[in-house]
Order: structure tokens, then sequence, then C-alpha cells
């Protein structure tokens, strides 16, 4: 696609608005076909990111999006257009706004619910500094359920600046938006189109917003290119007297009629290579939930991407999406347990994160039976940084009364959940998008806490691999290491908490190799270096190294930032020629 300089953006008609807001869903459509990438929020945010650039005077104004979801028309907009075909490609530019890409992208982001406190953060600067220009925080609905959003706004009169938020309201995150503030925002757009909502109900929902010190303004068709220029427009007069919010109404997916129809299914757009972790999970606990009535399932705003609809469908009352709240639904499946029901809280690893302190009080600190099944684990490629799973072992591991699993493929991933009935605390099992179905493990085919000897000789090497992809990798690595005469133990490391430690105390050999789908320092590898200090045997650990790891392919990066064949081998070959 050519690129649309500032002027031609500035001086176009509103026929010719309309044609760059055509070109520029037909270039994401195209990009994200042969990149993947998110689709229906795009889409759907085309119109106002032009209406934005027209009215604004980025990158001097300072535009922060919330996740990040919708930034792929500002990135075209602001001089990346010949480059966007490399869009979440190793080396290319990102599927978020990123600050050292782009002058034009002012905050990183990619979790829910930054976007107002971090514009509230630039507007203070620029008043503290002199500087003049706007702020801007374009947030989706689903991220108004956040509780860091109200944080923000609480925060609003105190810092005394001015900043512009605009809601970006169609109905979603990634499912659809649930919760009460989404029943205000409807009732909000109800009475806006007309419909049968008394008036009253409608000025109280707006005046929440006003009381923290918003000027509201909407509801505006997101995609009237017309209405949005003088809507936006009188935001940035109004500005002059204080903060705005303008409500805007737009459609996930607009203009591609198959997104449109599948807002869910065209959210993230990639290609998949094997089978789903995600879907072995809404399985089991469909048929855990069928045998014991204290089984449910809780989830942030995930139920499709967890593989949970069939569960939220067949048990609609034991089945709770609570939208972006990590640490309320961390806190709701530590209470649900502590009244004797047996909650299965599915979330991805980067979003548990968000939810640390609770992990640590309310689940661990009561020992409650609470199962925490976290997805996307290890490196999960594309969305880069602020969505790489490689840190889950090193903050869970130090937590008193937690058990952490890492399943060798699916079968055993259904095992361990068949499991977790019998336990009286806390577990993590933690796994990958993608993996292999493996052989069907026999009833009680798991004990908790055991490794498994994959494969066992008499050379003074072993190989402790934690996960499907590290298993995988070790296993090719002896492969290569069998064809050059060259043997070692290959042990599925399958719980990083508690150790096995009567196998560990077993073995006889001085090297020690440790694999983990994850960064080194407070892993799998240092728990193992600790159990065996002054032992006199050698350990040496394989995993990512203390940066973090950008976007590209999960087989790429893996290799460049710490768990590479050839390096493992060139370990195994230095310490078997000792011998």
């Amino acid at each position: 696609m050519r690129d649309i300089t500032n002027g031609e953006l500035k001086n176009a008609s509103l026929s010719q608005l309309n044609d760059i807001c055509r070109e520029l869903r037909e270039e994401i459509l195209a990009a994200v076909s042969e990149c993947g990438g998110h689709l229906s929020s795009n889409l759907g945010a085309v119109e106002l990111t032009v209406a934005l650039h027209r009215v604004f005077d980025f990158p001097k104004d300072k535009l922060v999006f919330d996740v990040g979801h919708q930034c792929y028309a500002h990135k075209l907009l602001s001089g990346r257009a010949a480059a966007f075909r490399t869009l979440r490609q190793e080396g290319g530019i990102s599927g978020f706004p990123k600050r050292t890409e782009s002058e034009y992208d002012s905050y990183d982001t990619g979790h829910a619910g930054t976007a107002i406190s971090a514009a509230l953060g630039l507007a203070k600067a620029r008043d503290l500094k002199g500087e003049g220009g706007y702020v801007i925080a374009l947030v989706g609905d689903g991220s108004f359920n956040n509780g860091l959003i109200y944080e923000a706004l609480n925060s609003l009169k105190i810092l005394n600046t001015h900043i512009l938020i605009v809601l970006n309201d169609n109905g979603m995150s990634i499912s659809e938006t649930v919760g009460s503030m989404s029943g205000i925002l409807k009732e909000i757009k109800s009475a806006s189109d007309g419909a049968d909502v008394p008036v009253e109900d409608s000025k109280d929902d707006i005046r929440l917003f006003e009381r923290f010190g918003l000027t509201y303004m909407g509801v505006v068709n997101g995609h009237d290119v017309g209405e949005l220029l003088t809507a936006v427009g009188e935001a940035k007069e109004a500005l002059k007297e204080g903060s705005v919010l303008l409500h805007v109404h737009t459609r996930k997916g607009y203009g591609y009629s198959f997104a449109e129809r599948a807002p869910t299914e065209t959210h993230g757009v990639g290609a998949q290579s094997g089978h789903e972790y995600s879907a072995a999970l809404g399985e089991e606990l469909t048929a855990l939930a069928e045998k014991d009535s204290r089984v449910v399932a809780v989830t942030a705003a995930m139920t499709d991407s967890l593989g949970l609809r069939g569960f939220f469908t067949e048990f609609p009352e034991r089945a709770y999406d609570v939208g972006i709240c990590e640490e309320h639904a961390a806190v709701l499946s530590a209470s649900l347990a502590a009244g004797g029901i047996r909650p299965y809280f599915a979330i991805y690893s980067t979003f548990l994160q968000r939810a640390y302190d609770e992990v640590i009080h309310d689940i661990c600190g009561q020992n409650l039976p609470v199962v925490i099944c976290l997805d996307r684990a290890g490196i999960t490629g594309r969305d880069g940084e602020t969505h790489q799973g490689v840190f889950d072992l090193s903050y869970l591991s130090p937590i008193p009364n937690l058990t952490i699993a890492v399943p060798k493929d699916i079968s055993e991933f259904r095992a361990m959940l068949r499991e977790s009935l019998k336990m009286s605390g806390p577990l993590v099992i933690r796994y990958p998008r993608e993996g292999s179905e493996g052989a069907e493990l026999p009833e009680n085919g798991i004990e908790i806490g055991k490794f498994e000897v994959l494969h066992s000789t008499m050379s003074d090497i072993v190989l402790l691999a934690a996960g499907e992809r590290c298993l995988s990798l070790a296993r090719k690595v002896l492969h290569r290491a069998n064809a050059e005469g060259i043997d070692f133990t290959l042990v599925n490391a399958r719980f990083v908490k508690p150790l096995d430690e009567k196998l560990l105390s077993s073995l006889p050999q001085r090297t020690v190799i440790t694999l983990e789908d994850n960064v080194l320092t407070g892993g799998l590898g240092d728990a193992v270096a600790r159990f065996y200090r002054n032992s006199g045997k050698h350990i040496y650990a394989f995993g990512y190294r203390d940066e973090f790891i950008p976007h590209g392919a999960v087989s790429d990066l893996m290799e460049e930032y710490g768990l590479s064949e050839e390096a493992i081998l060139d370990c195994v070959r230095e310490h078997y020629a000792r011998r």
C-alpha cells in the first residue's frame, strides 16, 4: 500500500477520506491473511482512526491504545505502509504499539486497562514541562470492565489535567462483553438509537462518567466519517475546559462480511499446525462436571479462546466469565473453593501475571483446591513481548502450597485434569497452545510430584525436560546424539514443583542438563541446581536468557533466545567425551 501523507489526509474531501478508509481496510485484510494478526478489531476501528489522524496532529499529540488490538490503521497512517507486510514477522513491525518502532507510538501496550492511566501520565508530563498538545486514550468497551480503568478515573480530578478518552464500543472484547458496565453502555446506546429506554435511566448512566470529571459526548456512529469528524472536532474544542469521554459505537469486523458475522473467530487470525490444548480442556472439564456437581469454570473474557464454549453451553449455571478482571477471577475462584466448590480458572500465562498477589494470598495462602489452567505458556510467538508466557515457572515456583505441573502431551494433560479432583490444595497446569495428542494414559496414570523416565542408559548424562516443546527438542537431540554413538538418559520432568526428589537422589549421572520453555532465572534449572548443591554434579540449564522476547515464529525464537538444538547437542557431546 502507498504511504498516505499527513498533508493528503488533512486536505482530503469526505469522499476521498472514505476512499482512504477502503484502502486501509483492504490492506489490513491482505496483510492479516498473509501474516496473521488481529483482524476484526482492526477492521472496526478504521474510520475512527482516520478521523483522529485528521483532527489531531500526531506525533505532537499523543495517542495511547488500550491493548492495541486496533492499531493497524494507525500504523498505516504513520509512515509504516511499506513495511506493513512484515507485520508480526521476526524483524518486522509489531502487532501492538511500540515506542522503539515509531515516534507515533507514544506508549507500549498489550494488556487491557492501562490506556487511561498512561494517558494521564503523558498529559501530566506535558503539563509539568510546559508543552502543548493533546493526549488521547482509545479504549475498547471490553477494557471498561477492568478495575485499572476505574483506578485511573478515580485520580482524574486529583491529577488536574485534561485528556480525551475515546470509548470504542463494539460490544466485544475477544468474546461478547459481559457485566454491569456492558449493560450500562448498551442502555446508553439504545437511548441514543431511539429505543424504548427511559430517558432518566440513560441520563443516570451518563452522570456516572460525569461524576469522575468527564464531559460525556456521544453516541457517535463510528463508521460515518463525516459524523466522526464533527464529533472529534467538538471533543478537541471541549478539551480546553476539561477531560472528555467521546462514546463511539463501532462494529467489530466492519467492512468484511465474514468478520462481521464471526467477530470472535476473526479476532486473532493465524495458522494452526496441531491439536489444541484448549479443546482438550473444554472436553475434560465438561466430562468432570457431568460426574461432579462441584466443578465450575472461571475465565476472564476468554471463553472461546480457552476452549470453554462447550462447557458454558452445557453448564451455564456453573460457568463464570467475569470480563477482563483477572484479579477478581482469582479471588472468586479462591472463595468458591473456600465454599466447597471445585473451580477451574483458565487463563493465559501472560494474564495471570496481573493476578499474582491474589494467587499468593487468596489461593495459595489459604491452601485452597483451585486449579489454574495456564494456557499459552512459554513462547507464544507473533504477539511479542507483552504476550510471551515465559515467566510463570519463575514467579509461581516460590509460592508455598502450590503444585506446578507441565504435561508432555495432551493425553498427559487430560490425565492431570482428572487427577486434580483428588487434590486438596492449589494446582497450576501450564501448557502451550498446540501439541500432540499422545497415547492415552490409564486411570491413576499420573502421580503428583513424580517424574517419568522416558529413556534410560548407562551414560553419565541425564537430561530433564519440562513440557512438550522441551521434550520434543530433547528427543531431536537424542536422535542426533544416538546417530553419533552418544546416549543419555531422558526424563519427563512433569512437575516443576514439587521436584521428584526421590528420583533425583537416585540418579547416578554426574552431568545433569535441564530444558524449560521459561526464563532461566527462577525456573526448573535453578530448582534442580539448588537440590544438587554441593553434590558434585554438574548442572547445565537451558531456557531463555534475561531479555524480553520480541515477536516471531515460536521455533525461531526458541532457537535464538536459549533453547538451541545445536547448543544442547554440543553440551551433550562435550560431557560425553569427558566420561
